[in-house]
């Protein structure tokens, strides 16, 4: 086995920084906390860290909305501490992925203030903005509809999620330049990978059709013009091609929507994309109708059904994370 597939024979550990381990007594997790459990880490059998979002970030949705990719969110320590447990990691032959969030930012980072400032501002193709007979009536996945009037400029922007987590424009090959250094900046520091947030949505149609709406619901289902969109694998190809191929690391793709038809050419390697990918359809056999919140008790043969489909479909190209 190539040193390159390391990441096919490792036990990967998910650490949500604000609620693993408080070091100071001020009650929010820290990076100082995860290094003082680096041992017991180790000792659990632990291969590699996934480490949920440490950037700095107002915080709306747990450090999923970043204001900076370089800086460290001041409650959880500085860059000197990250370097500390980077080293400590690799100290004791562990590795460490982070989670590369380059769907959306916060509303508050550098490229979105200044993207709002006005119609002509460099970086107002950073973010999808359109007059308001431009919008559709796609919903956002956090509720509510996924297109905020900005005052300043009287267009709205787009947000698939939160109204602070406004989506990037991934058509504009600017923004995946700045995207990739910012990658790098993290690589060659020596960390290990990515675990990427909601990636198979950054390719969108931007013709922005109206989506068909559901019975009882307000806004149109936007499923198929946002996720696996048109330009998806150009995309990761490029950030494979400009990046992660550079470097001996292990990429996971969180993708909602992916089928195993998807996977295999999202994971195959002669593809040039992604190691592996999260799909969600095991976790929501427990869910009772549309809301993954309504539970019922789930019925084993049906994930017995479902992680066997995924372990035949990927068995000859492609790679399986197993969650």
């Amino acid at each position: 086995m190539k040193e390159k597939d390391w990441w096919k024979k490792s036990v990967v550990y998910q650490i949500y920084p604000k609620s693993f381990n408080d070091s100071n007594g001020d009650g929010v997790g820290d990076i100082q906390g995860i290094i003082e459990k680096l041992d017991y880490l180790k000792e659990l059998g632990v291969d590699v860290i996934w480490l949920s979002p440490v950037y700095d970030s107002p915080q709306d949705d747990n450090g999923y909305d970043i204001r900076d990719y370089q800086k460290i969110y001041e409650e959880y320590g500085d860059m000197a501490t990250f370097d500390k447990l980077l080293q400590g990691l690799h100290d004791r032959d562990m590795k460490l992925v982070m989670d590369l969030v380059v769907n959306h930012t916060s509303d508050e980072h550098k490229w979105f203030e200044e993207s709002r400032k006005s119609k002509d501002n460099p970086y107002r193709d950073y973010y999808f903005w359109r007059e308001e007979n431009e919008i559709n009536n796609w919903g956002s996945i956090f509720s509510g509809p996924a297109w905020e009037l900005d005052e300043k400029t009287g267009e709205y922007y787009l947000h698939l999620f939160s109204k602070k987590q406004p989506d990037l424009n991934w058509e504009n090959p600017k923004l995946r330049q700045d995207v990739y250094n910012m990658m790098k900046f993290w690589l060659d520091k020596g960390i290990d990978g990515f675990r990427m947030d909601v990636i198979n949505f950054i390719s969108k149609n931007t013709a922005f059709p109206d989506g068909p709406v559901p019975d009882g619901q307000i806004y149109g289902d936007a499923g198929n013009d946002f996720c696996n969109g048109p330009r998806i694998h150009e995309f990761l190809q490029e950030m494979n091609q400009e990046v992660t191929s550079k470097y001996d690391v292990m990429t996971v793709g969180e993708m909602p929507g992916a089928s195993t038809t998807d996977a295999q050419i999202y994971t195959n390697p002669a593809n040039n994309e992604v190691d592996m990918i999260f799909t969600f359809e095991h976790m929501n056999l427990d869910s009772d109708g549309d809301n993954k919140w309504d539970l019922k008790p789930i019925y084993l043969p049906d994930l017995k059904e479902n992680m066997s489909e995924w372990q035949v479909a990927l068995q000859e190209n492609g790679w399986n994370s197993l969650y």
